[in-house]
């Protein structure tokens, strides 16, 4: 187990960009405090809604449109099993991250504003909203694709493990296992998983939504994240040695 204890050194972190704590201020006041009041639910709750209920939202849509096609059926593989995935997940090692307490509008917005929307994926594609002409033939896309899906949630779920387990046991940077080469490997996960999806779907919509979502949340959580990590004395070396999202990339 690699880690550095935060007092091993005295360092002096650095700031997060001030785009990135003008966007994160915005987006917590968007889920976790919108328009105040009792604060019902965590955060958790209304993610594990959505994760939970995709595989039965898009066999509903199959029985409501009658659409049985191959396409059809391998995407709601993808999108309903990575919804079970992350219910697993969840329950063995859950992120703290989620277990903030936040307001009925805030998990209404963090529905409607993000969630709520990959559903939405889904329907393009059962209703025949979406009609994909695949630069590949079908069968090596459909391939591509359930590849990107699986390998996406092996990386995600190995990382947030090795997150959970490690920083149970002893604070400090992880830098071996899944972080050894690439410092943000669970959004790299859910990226691919995503890209996945939005393959297989083959419409403008979902690459508009998932251009919100990696530039809008993911890169400010992964500025953040690198500017609270600046206060470990490995963190220079770390930096330097390793890849932000993508090895030999970026």
């Amino acid at each position: 187990m690699s880690t550095v204890p935060a007092d091993s050194t005295t360092v002096t972190p650095y700031a997060a960009p001030r785009w990135a704590q003008a966007m994160r201020r915005f987006t917590d006041h968007l889920v976790a405090d919108f328009l105040g009041g009792p604060r019902p639910w965590k955060f958790s709750w209304v993610i594990n809604f959505q994760k939970a209920g995709t595989f039965v939202f898009l066999l509903a849509l199959i029985a409501w449109y009658g659409n049985h096609s191959t396409g059809v059926w391998i995407y709601t593989a993808m999108q309903g099993s990575y919804g079970l995935v992350w219910i697993l997940k969840d329950l063995a090692f859950p992120d703290p991250a989620w277990q903030r307490r936040i307001t009925i509008a805030g998990g209404v917005n963090a529905f409607a504003g993000v969630l709520g929307w990959y559903w939405v994926f889904g329907w393009l594609l059962v209703s025949g909203t979406s009609q994909p002409d695949y630069p590949l033939p079908d069968y090596a896309w459909y391939c591509l694709c359930v590849s990107l899906c699986i390998v996406g949630c092996a990386i995600m779920i190995a990382a947030d493990a090795q997150k959970y387990f490690t920083l149970r046991e002893r604070k400090g940077l992880i830098t071996d296992g899944m972080h050894r080469y690439v410092r943000h490997p669970n959004y790299l996960g859910e990226i691919m998983v995503y890209g996945g999806f939005a393959m297989m779907v083959w419409h403008w919509l979902p690459v508009i939504v998932l251009t919100w979502v990696w530039l809008g949340l993911f890169a400010v959580n992964m500025a953040m994240k690198e500017a609270s990590m600046s206060r470990y004395a490995e963190w220079a070396a770390y930096r330097k040695r390793s890849w932000w999202l993508v090895p030999f990339l970026l």
